[in-house]
């Protein structure tokens, strides 16, 4: 199959996401064909990107100065301590803002190599080649970059576009099917928020899907990049429209916070488990269509996806939560925003919850 090109247009970057198979031996001219004729590239590594991936890339690169950073990628890491450790080998090596820092691994890799991109010199060329399911349908699109903090998720970035992303395909191959499904969950999300006719396409061919058979896989990719780049275009800096993109979120970070990311629930099963938690939020306060709330419930049943918070947390959990909830950086006020949902493909915005409202409807989740 031939490789899929989007190009994301917004105020502060035009760029290409190019998806498809045996795409890092095309490393070299994608970069060239896309202006960037860096002299020397910083490679920030999650360590549990197979050897074979990153040998080839170095390989291709070989005419530059490669190098190396190699970091165990997890949300304890992606702290200002990594940031310090990029930064130090950037100004040591004396990069220029022409050469290039490239993140080569899953969501975290990418958001760390992409803030610290950001900071040295304001700015220096950035290329993502995310390797996971979940980052080439979410973190890779949009310039959202950041670390976390003893206060939360992601409360300390920068908006910084990519120069070029390269979603190749066979990198998932290495992934557990535990790894994929949460990558689903994002592309499940994007359906949900944007385009029936997309969750029913999913809804189909999950099996397929998840085995990563082509074309549904490279068609799911590809739709929904298409779906948060359109997102992204419109509303750069989440001012407003950008926000429908963080369906199911606060209740998720709130989870990962409050297990102190644990291998027990990783992001995007969190993200996942989130939704339903704003699905059935939504259905509680009567915005959610009950045909659309019916039909993503028998898929999540369907599909074995994370759903019962009980599995995870107790009742003495509750207060941890709600913490989390309320440090979440899209409120400004002492009430909890939410997204909720009104029917597939419409959400709202900006809906406001007092604590107490919240903490009712979770203590009633986990007590059923």
């Amino acid at each position: 199959m031939k490789p899929i090109k989007l190009i994301i247009k917004t105020n502060s970057e035009k760029y290409p996401i190019f998806i498809g198979k045996n795409l890092i031996s095309k490393i070299s001219s994608l970069m060239v064909n896309n202006s960037i004729k860096s002299k020397k590239c910083l490679l920030v590594v999650d360590r549990k990107v197979p050897k074979k991936f990153i040998s080839e890339i170095k390989k291709k690169l070989r005419n530059k100065k490669i190098f190396l950073f190699n970091f165990n990628a997890n949300e304890k890491n992606k702290n200002q301590a990594t940031i310090n450790s990029i930064l130090e080998i950037l100004l040591n090596k004396n990069f220029s803002r022409e050469d290039s820092l490239l993140a080569i691994g899953g969501g975290i890799t990418g958001d760390v190599g992409g803030f610290a991109a950001s900071l040295f010199k304001r700015g220096l060329h950035f290329v993502n080649i995310p390797t996971t399911l979940l980052a080439q349908v979410d973190s890779s699109i949009g310039g959202k970059t950041g670390v976390n903090s003893k206060y939360g998720k992601n409360l300390i970035g920068s908006f910084y576009q990519p120069k070029l992303v390269i979603s190749d395909i066979d990198t998932l191959k290495t992934l557990n099917r535990r790894e994929i499904v949460c990558g689903y969950g994002e592309i499940l999300k994007h359906s949900i928020i944007s385009r029936k006719k997309f969750f029913k396409y999913l809804d189909q061919n999950f099996d397929d899907i998840i085995k990563l058979k082509s074309p549904y896989i490279e068609k799911a990719i590809f739709e929904s990049c298409k779906i948060k780049k359109d997102v992204v275009e419109k509303d750069e800096k989440e001012s407003n429209l950008r926000k429908k993109l963080n369906f199911g979120h606060t209740f998720g970070h709130s989870f990962e916070a409050s297990l102190g990311y644990s291998k027990r629930l990783n992001h995007g099963e969190a993200v996942i488990l989130g939704m339903m938690m704003a699905l059935k939020f939504s259905n509680k306060n009567k915005f959610l269509n009950i045909n659309d709330y019916k039909l993503i419930s028998e898929h999540y049943k369907n599909s074995k996806l994370p759903s019962d918070i009980k599995k995870y947390f107790k009742s003495k959990d509750l207060d941890k939560i709600i913490k989390f909830m309320k440090t979440d950086k899209k409120n400004n006020s002492d009430k909890i925003k939410l997204v909720l949902l009104k029917k597939m493909g419409q959400t709202i915005l900006n809906q406001e919850y007092s604590v107490k409202n919240l903490n009712g409807f979770l203590k009633n989740e986990l007590i059923d």
